[in-house]
């Protein structure tokens, strides 16, 4: 019984929502939520973190400049990811947005979780973004299929050692872990530690179709719904 781990912008969801809805969203609202909160434990926390990156003690308005930069660059930044959740969190509970998720996606792990599939995320989101995303997708609440949540505080996605990690947080052979990426080089590094893959290479998110040597040797799907948990 395969394990399954999925990624998730590009794989279960579009590109275009992070892209287009979440970013925009965070980058607008850091600002008079940084005002309203920063000086609550959590959000100071990952605030003084940049100011630090920084250089040292500086103020908010600074930190919030960076992080709007960073935003704007896509940098996967743990504490960026962090922040970024909890203003997401605010905007979900307002119902300012509901998270993309591609019809077959979710049709595919409810069927697999029912078959008895362990599910799992490894996202460069943070845990508490991606549970907010499935817990508020257009398809109604997700999160109650997954068992574990990973994000970048276990390792970057491009690396062996952090699959390394996932597969003893699991607790189950790497060879049972079967790993959905739209990424080859996340799925080059799940391979290196073990583990099965899969690219999905969507349409919408990649018009150029992905062949032969652009697969990096990995199985190759459009949509969840040509993905065998037993192949492989």
């Amino acid at each position: 019984m395969k394990t399954i781990l999925t990624d998730i912008e590009g794989t279960t969801s579009s590109i275009s929502f992070v892209k287009d809805v979440l970013f925009p969203y965070a980058r607008q609202a850091l600002p008079g939520f940084v005002a309203a909160h920063g000086q609550e434990p959590e959000v100071r926390r990952w605030l003084d973190a940049v100011a630090v990156e920084l250089g040292g003690a500086c103020q908010d308005e600074l930190v919030v400049e960076t992080l709007q930069g960073w935003i704007d660059a896509d940098r996967k930044h743990t504490a960026l990811k962090a922040l970024q959740g909890m203003v997401w969190k605010a905007g979900y509970g307002r119902a300012d947005f509901r998270a993309h998720i591609y019809p077959d996606a979710a049709e595919a792990l409810l069927r697999w979780h029912a078959a008895g599939h362990a599910l799992n995320v490894y996202s460069s989101g943070s845990v508490p973004a991606q549970k907010l995303f499935f817990g508020n997708s257009e398809a109604g609440d997700l999160q109650p299929l997954f068992s574990h949540w990973f994000d970048t505080e276990v390792g970057g996605k491009r690396e062996a050692d952090s699959y390394r990690r996932i597969t003893a947080a699991l607790g189950v052979p790497a060879a049972d872990i079967l790993f959905l990426s739209d990424v080859v080089e996340e799925l080059d590094a799940a391979r290196v530690a073990g583990m099965d893959t899969v690219l999905v290479d969507r349409r919408q998110d990649y018009p150029t179709p992905r062949h032969g040597d652009a697969t990096g040797g990995h199985r190759r799907v459009e949509t969840f719904a040509a993905v065998d948990p037993s192949a492989g």
